[in-house]
């Protein structure tokens, strides 16, 4: 069954604020965000002849910004090499491992490792967490955030992004592990009470 012809003339009021949110979860950035929907809503209209009902418009219009924040990572990975003062220049994390006892190399220190979060269902729904969340990612280096958003929010496979983003898979999983390791930080800052 097909559904209805779109309507362009009601895409911002149906689905912006939609969209935008989308994207701003994604990309952790409110105008980027904005040009990626308005980049959104002009492929839509260009390829408006090609649409054949077969989902509906929003759900159409959310698979052209998925490719367009996809677009928007590959570009911008091209833009983001790494450095070796870059890499000279980024957080360490050796605090939180164990490199003294060769028993427990690797291992968290017992003051560093994951402290029990006191969460309920309701508090990770609410906008407030979105809101650090989102600012927490945006806080990562432009490529660990690329990274992180395509495998956790986009679910790209890995060696999709490796080819993507001209990565090595050492170096997704170092970046994975280090975005991983500040977010946690700035959530545990941020939004998180310790026990």
């Amino acid at each position: 069954m097909l559904l209805e012809k779109p309507e362009p003339s009601l895409w911002i009021e149906r689905y912006g604020d939609y969209l935008y949110n989308y994207a701003v979860y994604r990309v952790s950035k409110e105008e980027t965000a904005r040009d990626l929907v308005q980049d959104t809503f002009l492929g839509a209209l260009k390829s408006l002849e090609s649409f054949r009902g077969e989902a509906n418009e929003k759900t159409w219009l959310t698979s052209i910004l998925k490719r367009k924040i996809i677009d928007y990572y590959r570009k911008a990975s091209n833009r983001l090499e790494v450095s070796s003062d870059d890499q000279k220049m980024a957080p360490s994390y050796d605090h939180f491992f164990n490199a003294e006892d060769e028993n427990k190399e690797g291992h968290w220190k017992d003051e560093t490792g994951p402290a029990e979060w006191n969460v309920n269902a309701t508090g990770l729904e609410s906008r407030e967490f979105v809101k650090i969340l989102t600012a927490c990612i945006g806080k990562l280096p432009e490529k660990w955030a690329a990274v992180f958003n395509l495998k956790l929010f986009e679910e790209q496979e890995t060696d999709i992004i490796c080819k993507d983003l001209k990565l090595s898979t050492s170096n997704y999983w170092v970046i994975m592990h280090r975005a991983r390791l500040q977010l946690r930080e700035c959530l545990e800052k941020n939004w998180f009470a310790k026990p």
